[in-house]
């Protein structure tokens, strides 16, 4: 992949690098060796759930043995599905649904994958394609609760504030589905997993909420969680959360036996691709972590603290050099109606907190092409973002307020629009200090 210049064109140069993490985590360049041989007498069938089904369901047809019968069905979010499975679909039937709020083609879809476990035997496979996103699109709630009062409650999680594996701990407990219990209604088939993880740490059982692998967190674990957050709860949900009734499959269950998990795609690899392309353009990379976590706007103003000192100072890097980190931050949602999402909230927050220092770039943007529920996958703040908005008469501060970063950058013409990516490693953050 070439590399436009860091200095003559930086916006580009960052463009560039966003683009080979994302090609680092297509499904058709890594599920490949992980495949299993088809089974030499029984049936494949193939269940999965999240942002990348879509594109993992079309390379897992590409690659799997034309004469191998293969069925299955994979639930992805509304416009991902790449346009040529679409065209032309394959074996796996591929269907949408709504994220981050679950809604009823979801649940459905649910229910149709629930059904295609049933009668499976152990001469059967079953492989499951998992991937961020996957909570939302696979749901189907715990006996006795209600599907209205599991989107009132995934929206509040999401308002709230609360990391991943919190939000996701909320979610296998109040799910029949996910942490676990899908790989329990596969019995007595063989499960194998093929994950691509969005999540600080690559902890399978956070991916999607874990449906195929055991679930070490408890039902007291959840309700701390909702405590914390200040999350009401229908008296159903309260019911089964304190009694233990929507207890997960735990670690050492006899369901999980046999089964295999790899996964085949990771933050860590994607900032390594991007990493190697920046030093092939003659710029040091440095990766700070891929799990980075915390709220958007404060994260953005940590970033932007480093980046002056290696501007002004040269540590803990010598300029020129990018900075490059992921994981997945948070955005504490303060006032309605702002559009936005946690890309473009880091963006403003480390814009704000950068106040135009010379020489320095940002680029912040969701791996799957979408920042929340807007068009755009994250946003561009250059030396003079700040004063090109003051000219006309945008006061960054105040949309930091009201959570609007998206229209602050709109309004300058600096969005980044990828449209879907149809992969999801979670958030690419990349600093250029020239």
């Amino acid at each position: 992949m070439s590399c436009p210049s860091p200095h003559a064109d930086p916006r580009g140069f960052m463009r560039a690098l966003y683009d080979a993490a994302v090609a680092r985590a297509m499904p058709a360049q890594v599920l490949g060796r992980f495949l299993p041989a088809p089974p030499p007498r029984g049936r494949t069938v193939v269940l999965g759930a999240g942002k990348a089904g879509g594109a993992m369901a079309a390379a897992l047809d590409a690659l799997w043995p034309a004469g191998a019968p293969m069925s299955g069905l994979v639930v992805t979010r509304y416009g991902h599905v790449p346009p040529a499975y679409r065209s032309a679909p394959g074996r796996i039937e591929v269907v949408e649904a709504s994220h981050p709020v679950p809604d009823e083609a979801g649940r459905l879809a649910a229910e149709r994958i629930v059904q295609l476990t049933r009668g499976l035997r152990p001469d059967d496979l079953v492989l499951c394609l998992v991937s961020g996103g996957g909570s939302a699109l696979l749901t189907m709630p715990a006996p006795g609760l209600a599907f209205a009062d599991k989107q009132a409650i995934n929206q509040a999680l999401l308002r709230s504030g609360a990391a991943i594996d919190e939000m996701n701990c909320v979610r296998k407990h109040l799910s029949a589905i996910k942490g676990g219990r899908l790989a329990a209604m596969c019995a007595p088939a063989q499960v194998v997993s093929l994950l691509i993880s969005d999540v600080p740490g690559d902890d399978p059982s956070v991916i999607a909420s874990g449906p195929t692998v055991p679930d070490a967190s408890t039902c007291a674990d959840a309700l701390a969680i909702l405590r914390r957050y200040g999350i009401e709860l229908p008296a159903a949900a309260r019911a089964g959360l304190e009694s233990g009734a929507f207890e997960t499959p735990k670690p050492g269950d006899a369901c999980f036996a046999g089964h295999r998990v790899s996964v085949v795609a990771t933050p860590q690899q994607s900032l390594e691709a991007a990493a190697e392309l920046a030093r092939s353009a003659g710029v040091e990379a440095h990766i700070l972590s891929d799990e980075i976590e915390g709220e958007s706007r404060e994260v953005g103003k940590v970033h932007a603290a480093l980046a002056r000192a290696v501007a002004r100072r040269g540590t803990p890097f010598a300029r020129p050099c990018v900075i490059l980190s992921g994981g997945e931050t948070t955005v504490t949602v303060r006032s309605k109606g702002g559009r936005g999402g946690r890309a473009t909230e880091f963006l403003l927050g480390c814009a704000l907190a950068l106040q135009g220092e010379p020489g320095v770039h940002v680029l912040a943007a969701d791996t799957d092409g979408i920042d929340g529920i807007e068009d755009n996958a994250g946003a561009i703040a250059t030396p003079d973002t700040l004063a090109r908005a003051l000219a006309l008469g945008l006061k960054g501060a105040d949309f930091l307020d009201r959570n609007d970063a998206c229209s602050f950058f709109d309004r300058l013409g600096d969005l980044v629009v990828t449209g879907p990516t149809f992969t999801n490693v979670n958030d690419f953050r990349a600093l250029l200090v020239t």
